[in-house]
């Protein structure tokens, strides 16, 4: 599978952030809230060798532990928040950031994946 690239690639970062085409920058990357798209509307490139797997989530998970717990010690024992503070605090906030979180992982391990021209590994070619 050959990937394309431009002389003027997108930059990973800037692409996650707006979650948008990994070659031109343009194009939106995701349907609904996390659905890709079949491919580009701008310049047309097929998202087929788009493959995340699971790395997104592990580290949304990661991030997302940190900043929720971190901050529910810090509302608990700075502040004396009451039980249900946290419950209705944490459970709004909670899928909140996981959805941005994804949104913004996944389009940047999508970029990243385009610009270096990861492949799934092989023992020959063929």
């Amino acid at each position: 599978m050959a990937l394309e690239s431009s002389s003027h690639a997108v930059s990973p970062l800037v692409a996650g952030l707006t979650c948008r085409c990994p070659r031109c920058g343009k194009g939106k990357l995701f349907v609904n809230v996390l659905n890709m798209r079949e491919k580009c509307d701008v310049c047309g490139l097929d998202y087929k060798f788009v493959d995340t797997g699971d790395g997104p989530a592990v580290f949304a998970i990661f991030i997302l532990g940190f900043l929720c717990v971190g901050g529910a010690l810090v509302a608990e024992f700075k502040f004396g928040v009451p039980w249900w503070m946290h419950v209705l605090l944490w459970g709004i906030l909670t899928p909140l950031i996981a959805v941005f979180l994804l949104r913004f992982l996944k389009a940047t391990l999508i970029a990243l994946q385009y610009n270096n021209k990861a492949e799934e590994g092989r023992l020959s070619k063929e």
